[in-house]
């Protein structure tokens, strides 16, 4: 059997194909691409958050959570739009590195999406208006954790405010999660990106990741933590059978005990396999009073758990990518945000170029119409009807008479 130096320079192209369509050679891609030295690799698009005439509002998740970590953020003065980065939405070439044609083609039925996301009137609507409001700011988040992955290794870490929809695999989806990311962010760096041959999920959401455990339940270079409530869905013991290191928590376990246990298995995990990638699948439907989580885990508890992993990942070295995952309260994103900020300000993520950035001037821009044509003619025209004895002052308003008043925005 070959050693782990061996492992970590070649996969074996058996392990690159999953039960996908597609062949196993890297296609033409667009969601790889290169960011400036002046962008966290925080990853977010606007488009990630769901919005459809209330109908998010039929499921307890968060439909508007990611647009509101990033509100938090800015108002800490840690990022701004120019230094975030902003992803590509998959396409379905994209997809089908991982998926097959036959689950992607299920989704052009409304009542099939309608089953996933657990919102029945989905099904009643046409299905173009599901793939727009509904499955595309999913498309762009999985887009997020595919290139997440990428920066993860060029810079140390990264994170996608979005994704870790670890309930889909290549053939199925479920609990709100209609793309495999996590998954499909590994194979993509499997087969793109040099050395990356083994990987590592820590899964700490409240639920069981069977997705990406029903994907790579073949795969020994894939190893998985899953720490979650026994006692809530999805209950798949065939999907158990991947997970390397499985931890099983009763409902309402308090912070005490399960930080005990995060500590205590995120080392023994590291020491029992070392991966060239860690993807952390930090959910906070562990957060006390979460509808489905069903656990009793503190806000300050959730940001010593994000503390935990990245201390423990990064001081060996080791890239990591962090996906959001699950939470089902509105005091989600400000804890989301919270842990993010705490990473930084203990140094685990940083990004000097980007935070010390400086503010560009306000200049205000002199629109088209105020230069030689548009409003330059009008305002010559107006000086040459005046009499010759009018003042700065009749000029004036004679220009503000042609524009109406109006001011247009910088």
């Amino acid at each position: 059997m070959e050693d782990d130096d061996t492992l970590s320079k070649q996969r074996s192209p058996d392990k690159i194909e999953t039960t996908s369509d597609n062949p196993s050679h890297p296609h033409d891609t667009q969601l790889y691409f290169s960011i400036k030295d002046t962008q966290w690799p925080i990853v977010y698009a606007v488009e990630y958050n769901i919005g459809f005439l209330g109908l998010e509002k039929l499921h307890p998740f968060d439909s508007g959570k990611w647009g509101r970590i990033i509100d938090f953020l800015k108002e800490a003065q840690m990022v701004r739009d120019i230094t975030l980065v902003r992803p590509v939405e998959t396409s379905r070439e994209d997809l089908l590195v991982v998926h097959t044609r036959r689950y992607i083609d299920s989704l052009k039925f409304s009542i099939n999406v309608a089953g996933i996301t657990e919102v029945p009137p989905v099904a009643c609507l046409p299905n173009f208006i599901v793939q727009r409001k509904v499955l595309r700011p999913l498309r762009f988040q999985t887009g997020g954790t595919i290139l997440a992955g990428k920066l993860a290794v060029e810079r140390g870490w990264a994170i996608n405010v979005g994704g870790g929809f670890h309930h889909c695999s290549s053939d199925r989806g479920g609990g709100f999660c209609a793309y495999a990311d996590i998954t499909l962010s590994l194979q993509f760096l499997f087969q793109r990106v040099e050395g990356i041959a083994k990987a590592m999920i820590i899964d700490l959401d409240a639920h069981q990741g069977n997705g990406h455990e029903r994907d790579f339940m073949k795969d020994e270079n894939v190893y998985i933590m899953d720490v979650y409530n026994r006692n809530i869905y999805p209950h798949d013991g065939f999907a158990k059978r991947a997970i390397r290191r499985r931890v099983e928590l009763e409902s309402f376990t308090e912070d005490e005990e399960y930080l005990s246990k995060v500590r205590r298995h995120v080392d023994g995990a590291l020491n029992e396999f070392t991966p060239d990638i860690v993807v952390y699948n930090a959910g906070t439907d562990i957060l006390d009073g979460d509808p489905l989580g069903r656990l009793s885990i503190s806000g300050q508890g959730i940001i010593e758990r994000d503390q935990v992993v990245f201390t423990r990942v990064r001081t060996r070295g080791i890239p990591i990518l962090m996906v959001t995952s699950g939470g089902y309260t509105r005091g989600t994103a400000r804890i989301i945000a919270d842990s993010i900020l705490n990473l930084k300000n203990l140094g685990l993520i940083q990004c000097d170029e980007a935070e010390f950035l400086p503010e560009e001037p306000m200049v205000p821009s002199i629109p088209k119409s105020r230069s030689e044509g548009g409003l330059f003619a009008k305002f010559r025209a107006s000086c040459m009807s005046l009499p010759r004895s009018a003042t700065n002052s009749d000029i004036s308003a004679s220009q503000n008479a042609e524009e109406g008043d109006s001011v247009d925005p910088p």
